[in-house]
């Protein structure tokens, strides 16, 4: 008798691709995405940590940037029929805590930049919503298409300074300033993610 081989889990990994080209354990859950992202073009998601968030932020990356080789076998490949290509914009702020306002106005610049380069675009506007409005715009310019958003751990920055009644307004501000460009641009979106 043949014993079957069973699959690695993929403890830790929150990468989609690496999970799927490494053959690891996936629970196939893309019917729900196609859903969701049939549903609405902005969609909000708050689960506790450890919730697999981050690769389910992972998994859209991978279908917007039309990568059908990675849904092989699974849901999404039997009812999508034109795997389009959209420009992504991924922002991450899991690594945003403990900074002070200047500290993480950087750190959204440093992000911005790392999709800015991406895409052979560059900026030196110093404010963080500006610049991410121009990014969202000169990458919709450049490759004719909508963009697709998606922020994981939106609320991070806030988090650590939740209960300090000094910081958590400044800090609040600068995050509110940052995303308030995701109304304007609009007509230049195709889907909007955040998770926190």
């Amino acid at each position: 008798m043949e014993k079957k081989q069973l699959k690695r889990l993929p403890v830790g990994i929150q990468t989609f691709e690496k999970i799927r080209e490494n053959d690891m354990l996936y629970i196939d859950k893309t019917e729900y995405i196609w859903n969701m992202i049939h549903l609405s073009n902005y969609i909000f998601l708050s689960r506790p940590r450890r919730f697999g968030k981050s690769l389910l932020v992972s998994t859209l990356q991978a279908y917007y940037e039309g990568r059908k080789d990675l849904f092989k076998g699974l849901f999404i490949e039997t009812v999508e029929k034109d795997w389009t290509e959209y420009p992504v914009l991924r922002l991450s702020m899991a690594s945003g805590k403990h900074m002070e306002k200047e500290q993480l106005e950087r750190y959204l610049i440093n992000i911005l930049e790392e999709n800015e380069r991406r895409f052979g675009l560059s900026s030196d506007h110093p404010d963080p919503n500006v610049r991410l409005k121009n990014l969202i715009a000169n990458v919709h310019d450049k490759t004719g298409r909508k963009v697709v958003v998606l922020i994981d751990e939106y609320d991070a920055p806030l988090l650590d300074v939740v209960h300090e009644e000094e910081t958590l307004p400044v800090l609040r501000n600068v995050m509110r300033n940052f995303y308030s460009p995701l109304k304007d641009c609009d007509p230049y979106l195709k889907f909007v993610f955040l998770t926190g």
